[in-house]
């Protein structure tokens, strides 16, 4: 079972997180003592999930982010279009209820909308051929409407963590040989009895980060061999739409990569036309091997052929993202036909002291989505408060 198929049926059996109990204080054996303080490296989906949660039950919590601020690969911009573009994570892959299991508190009314595709009125063109939806993978996705993931967690998570984020602290070195464990950044060194890692696996396949002791050999084994993805995205601004939801060049994601266009303005209740370009791995070469100027005249040159000269004709503006080269992402994520096993052992903890979790550290059931991430956070914060 590869991930898109695994996302599919998680939708279609309604598959959820349980809340999450206050079982620190309750837990016979529990772990973690009230005196006990977490640290948390990244403040990225795993990252600001995990600190929330604590936070919640009433844990010393801090959070230590590489960059000048939150959201990790979750990113958008408020300036290009009078709705959020998102330049990162974008769809919902599983159903909306996530939102609630992240918040966690049934006293938040959540007010996010979202849009599922209309399958008897969309449609893809396949290599110039009109198919369903479906074919191309979109089954339970929906687009966030005047909103993103990463307005998701700027409302609802990051209010109550706020204070506890300390931003530009660049880990350089973990070293758990002790009782507490010691996270050293280029001038502070934070001491605590159990860390969560959620950094991007590529940041650990080049080993920014040094382990004291090393990782046991399985871990370092399971980092070097997933294949993490490159990836880009662009949105390109037209006077006209002469595009349908989506137009792709294959059906399915394979070792090659995957490369869509689609209507990013999709149930925005805007006059304006916003096209999305999507590519990851392989396929996304051609964009990121461009600079300026040259990747929008790519990218013109391949829609114009698509459509009968209508991109230049259009033309109006455009922003490009490009994750590979993010200094704290390196990547857009671990690829879709990842082994599940190396996914397991990437999201398995170090004793009771290391915690990992993100879309690349779960239970090797599910990957490489928001959702996926938040949910492994969970996971490991109940571990680490009912162990």
């Amino acid at each position: 079972m590869n991930r898109k198929e695994f996302v599919k049926m998680c939708g279609l059996l309604g598959l959820g997180l349980p809340v999450l109990g206050a079982c620190r204080s309750t837990a016979k054996g529990a772990t973690l003592l009230p005196s006990d303080k977490v640290l948390v490296i990244g403040a990225g989906a795993a990252g600001m999930t995990a600190a929330h949660l604590l936070h919640q039950q009433g844990v010393d919590v801090t959070v230590l982010e590489a960059s000048a601020t939150y959201g990790g690969r979750m990113k958008r911009t408020t300036e290009f279009a009078d709705f959020p573009i998102p330049t990162g994570a974008e769809w919902l892959h599983t159903k909306k209820s996530i939102l609630d299991q992240i918040v966690n508190d049934p006293a938040v009314a959540i007010d996010i909308r979202t849009q599922p595709y209309d399958f008897e009125v969309d449609y893809a063109l396949v290599n110039g051929e009109r198919t369903s939806l479906k074919e191309v993978g979109f089954t339970i996705d929906q687009k966030f409407i005047h909103a993103t993931w990463f307005d998701f967690f700027e409302q609802y998570v990051v209010p109550g963590i706020r204070e506890k984020i300390r931003f530009n602290q660049i880990v350089t070195e973990i070293d758990y040989s002790k009782e507490k464990v010691a996270v050293r950044t280029a001038d502070e060194t934070y001491l605590a009895e159990k860390v969560i890692i959620t950094v991007p696996v590529k940041l650990l396949q080049q080993k920014v980060i040094r382990f004291t002791p090393d990782l046991p050999e399985d871990k370092r084994d399971a980092i070097q061999e997933v294949t993490v993805w490159g990836g880009c995205k662009a949105f390109i601004a037209f006077s006209e739409q002469f595009y349908p939801t989506i137009t792709g060049s294959e059906t399915t994601a394979t070792s090659a990569g995957h490369q869509l266009y689609y209507d990013a303005a999709y149930g925005q209740q805007t006059s304006e036309n916003i096209l999305g370009l999507f590519a990851v791995g392989p396929a996304a070469n051609p964009y990121l091997e461009r600079e300026g100027g040259e990747q929008i005249g790519y990218i013109l040159a391949e829609l114009d052929e698509l459509f009968d000269g209508q991109a230049t004709k259009n033309y109006v503006k455009h922003i490009f993202q490009d994750w590979t080269n993010e200094p704290y992402a390196q990547g857009a994520y671990v690829h879709y036909f990842e082994s599940w096993k190396n996914i397991r052992t990437l999201g398995k903890p170090i004793g009771d002291q290391l915690y990992f979790a993100g879309d690349a550290f779960t239970d090797g059931r599910e990957w490489s989505s928001v959702h996926a991430a938040a949910k492994a956070a969970k996971a490991v914060v109940g571990k680490i408060l009912c162990s």
